[in-house]
């Protein structure tokens, strides 16, 4: 039990409860333990409860996985209330429950979020990327995947007030079109990664912005994005020194003679030269893999 675990720490002398709360507890025994056995330990008396309270009010980083499959909307509320330093909020397994009611308060009061993963929260809606653009300046990392009520006019609300921002996610955020996205690196030139993943809407007028714009990208998903040709992605390696890693599957108007450039420079593919595609093929059909003389 959580409290066990607590009272092994106690001193031979007097009790843990003693030891200075905010300058010892805090900050050196309890950010060690797992937040499920923190939950627990506030029904082992209320001097206890008042501690983990403390605590919960000063947590930099929540992360709903930590408390267990799923966590209700009730206890989300109450962990949270009084928090108003938190840098990181991670948000899983809320998809059920999770609507601006519950979250616009959480972003409202704190003011120093830097990462923020509302990966498939499909109940909120573009209230909740303008309140966290609007109350989250320092935004560096977003992850916004599946979310399909990201619209263009809550991203331009994102572009114009986090600028800062180094790593988005919009998989699947399928109402964007290439004009959202453009506005979004010309405003956020410092993104190092970005997902456009699964949607049809992007076409290469994006991917070119993006090229122009963000010198620094580092990473680019755009598997399954259909209007993507070879065009943009020549573009992408002439403006993109740094890029290291780009996906491209399932996008099938882009050809090798595009992606030879990016594979020459050690640039990570998801999408195997024709040779090996060949060759992996044969072997599927015919169940080995046959000598070939490459310097024919």
């Amino acid at each position: 039990a959580p409290w066990r675990l607590m009272m092994s720490l106690t001193p031979s002398r007097g009790c843990l409860l003693d030891l200075p709360w905010e300058d010892i507890l805090v900050p050196h025994i309890l950010c060690h333990l797992p937040l499920q056995q923190l939950l627990s330990l506030q029904r082992v008396s209320k001097s206890f409860q008042s501690l983990i309270q403390l605590y919960l009010a000063n947590m930099r980083c929540f992360d709903s996985s930590q408390i267990g499959p799923a966590i209700p909307r009730a206890a989300f509320v109450n962990l949270l209330k009084d928090n108003e330093v938190l840098q990181q909020l991670a948000l899983q397994n809320c998809s059920d429950w999770l609507t601006d009611r519950e979250l616009l308060p959480v972003i409202g009061q704190n003011h120093h979020l830097h990462q923020i993963q509302l990966k498939g929260c499909a109940q909120l809606s573009r209230h909740a990327l303008v309140a966290i653009s609007l109350s989250c300046p320092n935004l560096r990392r977003l992850s916004l995947a599946h979310c399909e009520w990201v619209d263009s006019l809550s991203l331009r609300s994102l572009a114009d007030h986090c600028k800062v921002l180094e790593v988005v996610d919009l998989t699947a955020c399928r109402q964007l079109k290439d004009e959202a996205i453009c506005y979004l690196v010309q405003k956020c030139s410092k993104l190092k990664s970005l997902s456009l993943a699964v949607n049809a809407n992007v076409g290469d007028v994006a991917v070119e912005e993006i090229a122009k714009c963000c010198p620094e990208l580092e990473h680019l998903d755009l598997t399954g994005c259909l209007r993507v040709k070879n065009d943009s992605i020549r573009v992408l390696a002439e403006y993109c020194p740094k890029l290291r890693s780009l996906k491209v599957k399932h996008c099938h108007n882009v050809a090798e003679s595009s992606l030879s450039i990016l594979r020459s420079r050690g640039v990570e593919l998801d999408v195997e030269p024709p040779l090996q595609r060949a060759l992996v093929l044969l072997q599927d059909v015919v169940g080995f893999a046959p000598f070939i003389n490459l310097q024919i």
